[in-house]
């Protein structure tokens, strides 16, 4: 199993080192960490970041696929070279090698690049489909989900929730459809009610894509959370029950501290993350767990 890291997607808000602690200039630097795994089952994608159509059709009609509002708040820097479908083909492979995408969730920053790959099957909570396709009640809920980009996908696999034995005290969906038993999803609701994080046993340790559970590097491997003050108030905006967010964001920290070798945690959108993971190259060597 080869496991690419991949960014799909920046975002240049405003605001700098409060949202990033590390730029200098007035704009951050905010990723979209993906990834794409090699198996003996085809390609699998976890998130999609941003899509053609959203690089190619930004400001389509009155219900475009993100919203004026996202797009002026974030500064997105909609580029086609950073798709995932355009990057997968810079590695070879064709958009139809992709036979199964994961979704932590289906925020419009997560969920752009679905109907890039048609071919292929994507897995997500039940939860997380039910809140993106039914009744869009209030402002985060209309901007965050964009049934556009996503009314095309032919191919749902929809997991109502945890089974079979649990990951490190967590629940964990095992036996995903079509995947290797390799691969789970752990669900990690708060910042929406469908959130999940997707880990992946590589061989040498666990990977845990934690998506938006949290933001910021500060936030876990060390005993006290520190979080960027725009970052910390995005979480806010746009959580859908804080205590659970918050509760699964310590359990995650603890687990960051005690299974140091054994388990990498990442999220979705911090660029010191992503580019540790990435220096390491397609295959992520850790050390056993002792």
């Amino acid at each position: 199993m080869r496991i690419h890291h991949l960014n799909c997607g920046t975002d240049c808000p405003l605001g700098g080192a409060l949202y990033d602690g590390r730029s200098h200039g007035l704009h951050a630097n905010i990723v979209c960490h993906c990834l794409l795994i090699e198996t003996n089952e085809g390609l699998v994608l976890v998130d999609t970041g941003y899509g053609l159509k959203d690089v190619l059709r930004p400001h389509d009609g009155p219900n475009p696929r993100i919203t004026r509002f996202m797009r002026g708040l974030l500064n997105i820097q909609l580029r086609a070279q950073d798709t995932a479908v355009r990057q997968v083909e810079a590695l070879g492979f064709q958009a139809s090698d992709v036979r199964h995408i994961l979704l932590t969730h289906l925020d419009f920053d997560h969920a752009g690049g679905l109907e890039d790959f048609p071919n292929a099957t994507v897995h997500v909570m039940e939860a997380e489909f039910s809140a993106a396709t039914g009744p869009r009640r209030g402002f985060v809920a209309r901007n965050r989900y964009r049934p556009r980009q996503f009314d095309e996908v032919k191919a749902w696999r929809r997991y109502a929730g945890p089974n079979g034995e649990p990951w490190f005290g967590f629940g964990a969906v095992r036996a995903l459809d079509g995947l290797p038993p390799e691969i789970l999803m752990v669900p990690l609701a708060g910042h929406t009610w469908g959130h999940a994080g997707i880990a992946i046993d590589t061989g040498n340790g666990w990977l845990l894509h934690a998506g938006d559970a949290y933001f910021y590097r500060g936030e876990v491997r060390q005993e006290t959370r520190e979080c960027t003050p725009a970052l910390r108030a995005y979480q806010a905006i746009m959580e859908v029950d804080r205590q659970q967010r918050l509760a699964n964001q310590a359990r995650l920290r603890q687990l960051s501290l005690k299974q140091v070798d054994s388990v990498r945690i990442f999220c979705a959108h911090d660029a010191v993350e992503f580019e540790q993971n990435a220096a390491r190259g397609a295959v992520s060597p850790l050390h056993k767990a002792g």
